[in-house]
């Protein structure tokens, strides 16, 4: 069973403020954890996968297709595969959001590293 460990060279700053760490992946799915400072944007974009989510502290606004909800702690979300979404963080709070995409993200993967235990 490989395993990955909590350290510090597993993150990675993608945008300024937003900070991402790659817990696990296999061809079939990846789980993103992300850190990310107040008042931040998640730019609009898209991609072939789906998306879920949970939002485990902070929330905000996510704009999906051409619908927006307000997002707080305990929520979750589906975001079907390209359908453009963007997030505005609270901007008085930091956000921890868990986000697994199936398939893996290939273009995340030169953040994932090796498993630290195979």
């Amino acid at each position: 069973m490989p395993l990955w460990h909590n350290t510090d060279r597993a993150w990675h700053e993608i945008l300024p403020g937003v900070r991402r760490r790659i817990l696990a992946h296999s061809p079939a799915a990846m789980l993103v954890l992300y850190h990310i400072e107040p008042g931040r944007v998640f730019p609009r974009h898209t991609h072939p996968h789906a998306q879920y989510g949970t939002i485990m502290e902070g929330g905000g606004t996510f704009h999906v297709g051409d619908r927006s909800w307000k997002l707080q702690v305990g929520d979750g979300y589906y975001v079907p595969p390209d359908v453009p979404h963007e997030l505005h963080t609270d901007p008085t709070h930091a956000s921890v959001i868990l986000d697994v995409f199936a398939p893996e993200r290939e273009d995340f993967l030169n953040e994932a590293g090796a498993p630290d235990e195979p």
